[in-house]
């Protein structure tokens, strides 16, 4: 705009941006701040709280009303996300083989396929 000497409005309309867009800026607010600083000091303490202890523990017993994606949203710019631990295989014995009879008629076996009296 300034190279060209062209409007803002003309600028804008020939990048596709709405104007709204480009005077946009961002409001800091203080409360993000705080929220952060208690965020910071609950995992600092508790080192194995998560983001829902955190959150929880903030809203139940301190009194804060704040919205859980915005306290999330923070809570994941400070990077204070948690390692999820993969769960542990558990070591399974393997079977024994079964045994092969060497010579016919050395071990029986019944299929039931229904069981009833009949009358």
């Amino acid at each position: 705009m300034a190279r060209k000497g062209v409007s803002i409005a003309l600028a804008c309309r020939a990048l596709s941006v709405s104007e709204t867009c480009f005077h946009y800026s961002p409001k800091r607010d203080a409360k993000n701040e705080l929220i952060a600083d208690l965020l910071v000091g609950l995992t600092n303490v508790h080192n194995t709280w998560g983001f829902g202890l955190c959150f929880l523990h903030m809203r139940n017993v301190k009194g804060n009303v704040w919205n859980d994606k915005r306290v999330h949203r923070i809570y994941c710019e400070l990077e204070l996300n948690l390692r999820i631990k993969p769960r542990r295989r558990l070591k399974r014995d393997k079977p024994e083989e079964l045994a092969v009879p060497e010579a016919p008629n050395l071990v029986w076996s019944m299929d039931f396929m229904a069981d009833r009296c009949a009358i």
